[in-house]
């Protein structure tokens, strides 16, 4: 008899953790996401967009673990090692209390290392006795890569020929040709330590014994507080703010300054359907939010990074077919992201396509020119001046939107069915040529300051007299239409409309009525604005967060704070939240969202100033 979908679905989730049970660590240059039952089932080595080594997050058979937890039945706890993204998994046995304490060091500091990438799991007992087994089984190029495992040197060398990953252990490990195992216990006090590096090129293989991984602890430890001691947030949501800031951080390519939109791919926005993108690469829009609320804090390096990262690898002259920018780019300034999918694996709990690369990135998105002059207006403003060449990128990038604004895109949800007039797309040409007038007066640099100021004021008045429904009363998704759109919650936050005109009222009352649930906020609703997909999608967690500051500024402050504290109850246990958020309060999409946590950031920012 075949099994009814529950009872696949049943059988499914025994071998899939929820997506929100997971903690993050990384380097600055990759991450990896550790399971609430001590397993690491997604890490791409040795950058974010690299093939995966452990992907059992997207193929619980093919895809690759690295298992490290009590042998014997458990309850586990994870937290945060405070102020740092050092991550403890605690196993509690009937005999005893044992952690797992998981980190990669960000640079060795030694000469000649600069390269090294290091991935170490160090496992205490700290009460009584505790069983452990630790299972190594990599599966390099996404499951798709074979290799053989032997030991070489006293190290334990998995080998795929391009791609090779060593393994030091201070326990005994059994070897098969393909993974290692171990099992052991420890009594009060007693420890084992793990360290996989990278093998091949110039960086020698080394070990890791208890004093390195000792110093290697502390050494990181040391990094993620000094670098948080730089926040001057000091508000009543302190821990989620400096957790969210914490992963921003994490979510940064230091090489280059790039900062990715989330450090997986696939993660589906509802199960079994097919929204399923990777996203590990720099959306120029999440980025430039991300700078802001980095500055919100007092982060100027991490904008510093940034704005070189768009100096030098975003070209305004490049005369590309859709524009001067890309709505994405690679980690190292690359534009060629083809998208394809990977049949053999069969995608987290049976929901393919697993697809790597993204399609989008052809589209044309005109809020992104927006999104970025703001973030470098505010630069100028809050951290450094720009230089004179920037200047001159700026105003190609200004005078181009002038000659533009008025086409139809694929708009900043980049739907895939058909190009539309968005009234978000219109709203954020609009924030490029305003903040560009600021800054040249302010600053008293040339501009064509009579062509911007006329643009401007056009599309100002297109926004207003082909984005009001009279019979909706409020601002609509596209030109001449009725159906709503969160987007639009920016309106007042980017300072278009004032937050307490009538039309903007009426507009945020609409919006209530169709996209909020229980604080929660639909990005649209696909049956009336179709997107070309199929399925449905759970409510969009950084619109949630723009509808908290939305009512900030409207004055209804009781309520705002009402649905940020709601919203705080759909974080995962370590304050850490994925794309979206389902009807039962289950994270969905891509884990964790960089634009999440920079929205949590500027929501709570505001409301604690109109609390005072």
């Amino acid at each position: 008899m075949a099994e009814t979908p529950f009872q696949q679905e049943t059988r499914q989730s025994h071998r899939y953790l929820p997506i929100a049970e997971h903690g993050l660590i990384g380097d600055l240059r990759s991450v990896a996401l550790v399971g609430s039952d001590g397993t690491i089932d997604w890490y791409c080595s040795p950058s974010f967009d690299a093939p995966s080594v452990f992907a059992a997050l997207l193929d619980a058979e093919r895809g690759g673990r690295f298992e490290l937890a009590a042998s014997v039945p458990a309850h586990t706890k994870q937290f945060y090692f405070p102020d740092t993204n050092v991550l403890i998994t605690r196993f509690f046995t009937e005999e005893g209390v044992g952690e797992v304490q998981d980190f990669m060091p960000v640079g060795t500091g030694r000469p000649g290392e600069e390269g090294r990438h290091r991935l170490i799991r160090r496992v205490i007992c700290v009460r009584g006795t505790v069983p452990f087994r630790a299972l190594v089984a990599p599966r390099f190029g996404y499951g798709a890569e074979p290799h053989t495992l032997r030991e070489e040197e006293g190290l334990l060398l998995f080998d795929a020929g391009e791609r090779a990953l060593t393994l030091t252990a201070t326990v005994a490990m059994e070897c098969d040709g393909r993974d290692a195992l171990a099992e052991f216990k420890l009594g009060e006090g007693e420890s084992a330590v793990f360290a996989l590096d990278q093998a091949g090129g110039e960086i020698a293989p080394r070990g890791c014994a208890h004093a390195e991984a000792e110093h290697e602890f502390n050494a990181t430890v040391a990094y993620w507080r000094h670098w948080l001691a730089q926040s001057r947030y000091r508000g009543r949501w302190r821990e989620m703010v400096h957790r969210s800031a914490l992963t921003l951080k994490l979510l940064t390519y230091a090489p280059t300054g790039a900062i990715v939109a989330a450090p997986t791919t696939s993660l589906p926005e509802q199960l079994g359907g097919e929204r399923n993108w990777d996203y590990r690469y720099v959306w120029v829009r999440d980025a430039a939010f991300a700078v802001y609320a980095l500055l919100r804090l007092g982060f100027a390096g991490e904008a510093e990074a940034f704005m070189r990262f768009v100096t030098t690898h975003i070209s305004p002259g490049d005369g590309a077919v859709e524009g001067p920018l890309q709505i994405m780019y690679g980690i190292d300034g690359r534009v060629d992201l083809p998208e394809r999918e990977l049949p053999h694996l069969e995608g987290y709990l049976g929901s393919a396509p697993v697809r790597i690369g993204n399609a989008a990135a052809s589209q044309l998105q005109l809020d992104i020119y927006g999104a970025l002059i703001d973030s470098i207006y505010l630069y100028d403003k809050w951290a450094q001046p720009i230089s004179s060449a920037q200047w001159d990128d700026l105003c190609h990038l200004v005078d181009w939107v002038c000659d533009h604004w008025d086409q139809p895109d694929e708009g900043v949800w980049e739907t895939r069915g058909g190009r539309k007039n968005f009234l978000y797309s219109r709203l954020m040409c609009w924030v490029a040529v305003e903040r560009a007038i600021r800054l040249a007066n302010r600053r008293g640099l040339p501009a064509d300051l009579l062509r911007w100021r006329r643009s401007r004021d056009d599309i100002y008045r297109r926004i207003m007299d082909r984005g009001w429904s009279e019979q909706r009363s409020a601002f609509t998704q596209c030109e001449d239409s009725d159906v709503l759109d969160a987007s639009l919650l920016m309106m007042p936050l980017a300072k278009f409309i004032a937050p307490t005109d009538p039309k903007w009222l009426s507009t945020l009352d609409a919006l209530t009525e169709d996209l909020v649930s229980d604080s929660l906020v639909y990005r649209y609703d696909p049956e009336a604005s179709p997107d070309g997909l199929r399925g449905d999608e759970g409510t969009f967690s950084i619109c949630s967060f723009w509808y908290v500051e939305a009512l900030v500024r409207a004055g209804r402050v009781d309520e705002a704070r009402l649905a940020f504290e709601k919203m705080l109850t759909y974080a995962n246990h370590l304050g850490l939240y994925a794309e979206e958020i389902g009807r039962t309060g289950e994270q969905q999409g891509n884990f964790p969202q960089a634009f999440t946590h920079l929205a949590l950031i500027s929501a709570a920012f505001n409301l604690d100033k109109a609390l005072g």
